[in-house]
């Protein structure tokens, strides 16, 4: 253990570990990623409704006002990853779950449009982009043989279990009212996330006499990453980066476009408004299988080809829309939507520590969250204006497919990066 890891270790009180911790942080990680569902869309969602008719507010005010949050909140994540980088894990989870659950709590006591775009700041900033960053960031410190698979579960059990936060919600919403449910969801979140950072994250495997993927010390190939990696600026010089961010952009802007609009966009394919609702589980479950797959493949195939198939399905999802129908063609139409968007959200978070090496992983990670976090807010409206020109929205989507083609190629022809730090298979 070298000097810096043993001060860490008196600091925080974590005494040496003989038992490899690294899949127990996995599993806390999970249940972090979990708790961020009052900041995602998917928990949002069931208030909206009840607080435009308890504040008086149109639809698409309430909607202006999540789309700045959004926007403002992206600003904050290259913040959030230089906190990850130079403060541990164990104090940004602190911090940022922290500040999640005051602002959660704060949004039981909006009184107009204002505070509620503010609200949304926080909770997005903080919940959406802030904690998801961190949980998924924690677990690449504790491995690179099996990194993909690490990261691979955290997102997909962690997203998997956010589709039970609009159920429980809702039934906490209809027992207590909007403003109540807030205060508990700020609850359960300062108690479960405090928790899980104070008493169960590790920063590094150092910190506890321990080595990445639990290699004994007696190899000499299970070295302390942490000193490894390069800048966020050499990062940015590469095509890579740019293909793997542009892959959690394109299924971000486009995934949350088809999401927020799908009731009426399967409607005009000629389905019901239960039969679109409906396409919502195929889609999830979709997600989760390929995140799974695509960690475990991520530790032995090129990120490049992996990343190449990810946008093919998007594309072939958004090429079959006037093809949708009432049948099993819309199932295939939400597998596509779904594995695509869990294929890129694993490749970025387990392909940026796997080509850039984990020193400086929450800054690089922290920028191109924050630009995933910004293309969510502008989905929903390109698609909207989109109909409102055209009536439809296939049109739309045939001039958005320039961006999983662009991604695709940029995969391609872009070199794979041989920089201090990173170690592409």
């Amino acid at each position: 253990m070298t000097h810096g890891s043993a001060r860490r270790v008196i600091a925080s009180g974590i005494a040496p570990r003989r038992d490899f911790s690294g899949w127990r942080i996995v599993v806390l990680a999970t249940i972090a990623m979990a708790m961020t569902g009052p900041g995602q869309t998917v928990g949002v969602s069931v208030f909206v409704d009840p607080m435009i008719e308890g504040l008086e507010l149109s639809r698409s005010q309430l909607s202006t006002a999540y789309l700045v949050g959004t926007l403002t909140a992206a600003v904050a994540m290259p913040r959030v990853g230089q906190i990850l980088d130079f403060r541990g894990t164990r104090f940004a989870m602190t911090l940022v779950g922290g500040l999640f659950g005051v602002v959660l709590a704060a949004m039981a006591g909006v009184v107009g449009l204002v505070t509620v775009a503010l609200g949304f700041v926080g909770i997005r900033m903080f919940g959406q982009g802030g904690l998801t960053l961190v949980a998924t960031t924690s677990v690449s410190y504790w491995f690179e043989r099996r990194r993909g698979l690490a990261v691979g579960l955290v997102t997909a059990f962690g997203a998997g279990s956010m589709a039970l936060v609009p159920v429980v919600m809702r039934q906490v919403i209809d027992a207590v009212g909007w403003r109540s449910a807030w205060l508990v969801a700020s609850a359960a979140v300062l108690i479960v996330v405090l928790a899980i950072a104070r008493l169960g994250m590790i920063d590094r495997p150092a910190d506890v006499g321990q080595r990445v993927d639990g290699i004994p010390a007696s190899h000499g190939d299970g070295t302390d990453l942490a000193v490894t990696g390069v800048t966020r600026g050499e990062a940015l010089r590469t095509g890579m980066f740019w293909a793997l961010a542009g892959g959690v952009i394109s299924t971000g802007l486009i995934g949350t476009g088809l999401t927020f609009h799908q009731i009426d966009l399967l409607g005009q394919q000629g389905l019901t408004p239960l039969q679109a609702a409906a396409n919502f589980l195929p889609q999830t479950g979709a997600a989760v299988a390929a995140t799974l797959t695509t960690g475990a493949l991520a530790d032995r195939l090129s990120v490049r080809v992996l990343l190449c198939g990810s946008m093919a399905m998007l594309s072939a999802s958004m090429l079959a829309l006037p093809l949708v129908g009432p049948d099993l063609s819309v199932v295939f139409y939400a597998v596509g939507i779904g594995a695509s968007g869990g294929m890129a959200r694993t490749l970025e978070a387990a392909g940026m520590p796997k080509m850039f090496g984990v020193r400086h992983v929450g800054t690089i990670r922290g920028f191109a969250m924050g630009l995933m976090v910004a293309s969510t807010s502008f989905g929903p409206l390109a698609l909207s204006l989109g109909r409102d020109l055209t009536g439809g929205y296939v049109s739309v989507l045939r001039l958005l497919l320039v961006l999983p083609v662009v991604v695709a190629v940029l995969g391609i022809v872009s070199r794979v990066p041989t920089l201090p730090g990173a170690r592409e298979r």
